[in-house]
């Protein structure tokens, strides 16, 4: 996010042009969640594609009301020591004017704060992938109601808020690298060592069931990733959001080719997986630096990036920790390397004139970038483990393993996503003609299935 320092002379009216442009852009960024739940949703297997689903949507309800009771007002009300922000105006967003701006730009404080609360919403939502066939839906939305107010609000306000420790030490995070990407990531990690492997990890195949469904979830993500990273410059005034626009198609077609290219070797294919995991470890990775980078620059952190995390989501079979689809390999790898990247390639004639090494910068700014991915990456894994632990030593984080082998979409949501039975309806319980006893198959001996 760009500093919001204005003199009182050049006092900034209200924009009708850039308050539509943010709303667009804050519309694209909401749609990034569904798109993230399909991209979700057909990496697991059929038994689990309604709760991944949910585990998305589901956020869109908790984290909305809790922004508009509190959140917008701990990310960015006025900052108290470094760490949290407090505003009783942005309380229930019951003191703010209707055209009242945010502070030194030039659209409502109502456009800013629905377009940072779409970035609350993903943010829990990128966890999820981490957990999937496991975790009890209750115990899911009690966990994101507690990290958005203990982890994400404070975190934002480091990042973005005024005030924040992060941002006055001037880490540089365009839209989320830190903030979203290696929180998420980070915090994905701490609750999975927690809560440990699904059952049958590195034994039973576990297989995506639907790549079409991975694919569109891709598509939507990368379409609604220029609203998140372009809307991030808050207007387009100066040129900086067309840049920003520019480099994440770039980042992104480099990762995804690079990631190909590596599985090519690697592995002997070219896989429609690939493809989808290094268009959005590009996205992630361009998040933090598009706006301090040349095309170029892009280009090169996109293809670091695709290179790195696709050898990265490889480690949890070495390390054995079972990060079911990828959040960790991903989101943390990606959002550590573009934050780290800014360091390199900033060119200093975009977003600040801040340079990166190869630009006569030196490594200064690489060391304020790595402060800022230390920080955020202990403090997320911490004390997500931390409340990780606490749920399941209290309600219980995981289903009952019989329920795991069956499936948990029967039995969190009482439904299945597909309909075999020609009866219509995704029912599960919804009951099927008997088979005849004498052709009935024998009940298998081993119950743990792969779909």
């Amino acid at each position: 996010m760009p500093p919001g320092i204005t003199l009182a002379a050049d006092a900034p009216e209200l924009s009708a042009a850039n308050t539509g442009f943010m709303l667009i852009c804050s519309a694209l960024v909401m749609l990034m969640t569904p798109g993230l739940a399909f991209f979700y949703g057909g990496m697991v297997r059929v038994k689990s594609t309604l709760n991944m689903l949910m585990m998305s949507f589901i956020s869109l309800g908790i984290v909305t009301i809790l922004w508009v009771l509190y959140g917008f007002s701990l990310a960015f009300g006025t900052d108290s020591g470094s760490l949290i922000g407090w505003s009783s105006d942005y309380v229930g967003l019951s003191g703010i004017g209707i055209t009242q701006l945010w502070d030194g730009y030039t659209i409502p404080v109502y456009v800013f704060a629905v377009f940072q609360l779409m970035f609350a919403i993903i943010t829990p939502a990128l966890i999820s992938g981490a957990l999937a066939d496991r975790v009890k839906f209750t115990a899911w939305a009690l966990f994101i109601t507690l990290w958005v107010t203990v982890v994400y609000f404070p975190v934002a306000h480091w990042v973005w808020g005024a005030g924040g420790w992060l941002f006055e030490m001037g880490v540089i995070d365009f839209a989320g690298g830190t903030a979203v990407h290696i929180n998420a990531g980070a915090a994905a990690l701490g609750v999975i060592l927690v809560i440990g492997k699904r059952v049958g990890f590195k034994k039973d195949p576990m297989r995506p069931h639907s790549l079409p469904l991975v694919m569109l979830g891709a598509a939507l993500l990368w379409f609604g990733w220029f609203g998140f990273n372009a809307g991030s410059w808050l207007g387009n005034d100066d040129g900086v959001g067309a840049v920003m626009f520019v480099n994440t198609q770039v980042a992104t077609a480099a990762a995804m080719l690079a990631w190909l290219g590596y599985e090519k070797i690697r592995h002997g294919s070219f896989t429609t997986l690939g493809a989808a995991s290094g268009a959005v470890a590009g996205l992630v990775a361009i998040t933090p630096s598009g706006g301090s980078c040349s095309p170029l620059g892009a280009i090169g952190i996109g293809a670091i990036a695709g290179l790195l995390c696709a050898m990265a989501v490889g480690l949890k079979y070495k390390f054995g920790y079972d990060d079911s689809l990828d959040v960790v390999g991903v989101h943390l790898v990606g959002g550590v390397v573009g934050s780290l990247l800014v360091g390199f390639f900033a060119t200093g004639g975009v977003q600040s004139d801040v340079k990166g090494l190869f630009y006569g910068g030196g490594l200064d700014q690489l060391g304020k970038q790595a402060v800022g991915v230390f920080a955020v990456l202990a403090y997320s894994l911490i004390v997500s483990a931390i409340l990780a632990f606490a749920l399941d030593k209290t309600i219980g984080m995981r289903v009952p393993e019989d329920d795991e082998i069956s499936g948990i979409d029967q039995v969190e949501h009482a439904e299945t996503a597909y309909d075999f039975s020609g009866a219509g309806g995704g029912a599960g319980s919804r009951k099927t003609a008997p088979v005849p006893a004498e052709t009935a198959p024998a009940a298998p001996q081993n119950k743990k299935v792969d779909a």
